[in-house]
């Protein structure tokens, strides 16, 4: 007999009501856990579909108990805790329509990719020329300096190979599963298809997010958390380049000796 699950777990508000033939084979929820599950979706009538088809497979939503952005206020039916880092913030309301919510979801997590990596190709360089291993470095001059091609060059390749990548990743988000590059191997199952999450050997060799869905949702809030971070670095990396003409390295050591007078205050004092 299957072990009742607790109200609110992720096992109880499962995304996959679409394979009727699990279904069937699958045990069903108590009581508390249809009730917690009726919570969760309860107002979103017209989303009960979108839901279904447009965020995780893989994921499941978190239970009414979840945190939100500010304590004691109730999300809007629309976020009902299936995307990572979900804390019920939309005070515009621009994710009550499902494909516009599918669509935000989407670009956060890519804007959160090259922000992360960004702040990186920012950081390292400037720390690598610190210690010595590296030229003056500027990531704001780093499109004048020479490198192994003329600019035309480098910009012809690159448009070629990111059109390529794009180009895939917009039919993978139009169809689910579609541009699937994962190897096949005897005796392994290949992951679920989850839009913007391909996983397998490629892009998720240790296997960490294709466990069971409370990790997975876990690490995915991770990621998204920590791309948000990054978004907001890179913005104070530009205003830092903008109105001091240095780096965010230059910038911090400035700070931390003098940190009366070298703050955001002094940016607009000073200009």
């Amino acid at each position: 007999m299957a072990t009742p699950l607790p109200t609110g777990s992720f096992a109880a508000c499962s995304l996959q009501p679409r394979i009727p033939a699990l279904q069937l084979l699958a045990p069903k929820p108590n009581a508390a856990a249809s009730a917690a599950c009726a919570a969760v979706r309860r107002g979103s009538g017209h989303r009960a579909g979108a839901t279904k088809s447009s965020l995780s497979t893989v994921c499941e939503p978190l239970g009414p108990d979840r945190p939100v952005w500010f304590p004691g206020t109730a999300p809007p039916p629309w976020l009902d805790g299936s995307l990572p880092g979900d804390f019920g913030f939309d005070p515009l309301g621009l994710g009550s329509e499902p494909e516009s919510l599918r669509w935000f979801a989407q670009a956060e997590l890519m804007h959160s990719r090259w922000a992360m990596v960004a702040v990186a190709g920012i950081l390292i360089p400037e720390t690598l020329q610190k210690w010595g291993f590296m030229e003056e470095f500027n990531w704001f001059t780093a499109g004048e300096r020479e490198y192994f091609a003329d600019p035309l060059t480098l910009f012809v390749v690159q448009m070629a190979l990111m059109g390529w990548a794009e180009g895939r990743r917009w039919m993978d988000y139009l169809n689910p599963g579609s541009v699937d590059i994962e190897p096949r191997f005897p005796n392994r199952k290949n992951p679920t298809p989850d839009v913007g999450y391909p996983g397998g050997l490629w892009f998720d060799w240790g296997n960490w997010g294709r466990g069971s869905p409370e990790p997975v949702m876990v690490l995915r809030t991770k990621e998204i958390k920590n791309g948000r971070l990054a978004m907001l670095a890179f913005v104070g990396f530009w205003f830092q380049a903008v109105y001091t003409g240095q780096g965010p390295l230059d910038n911090l050591f400035a700070h931390l000796a003098d940190p009366g007078h070298c703050n955001i205050f002094s940016a607009f004092t000073s200009h």
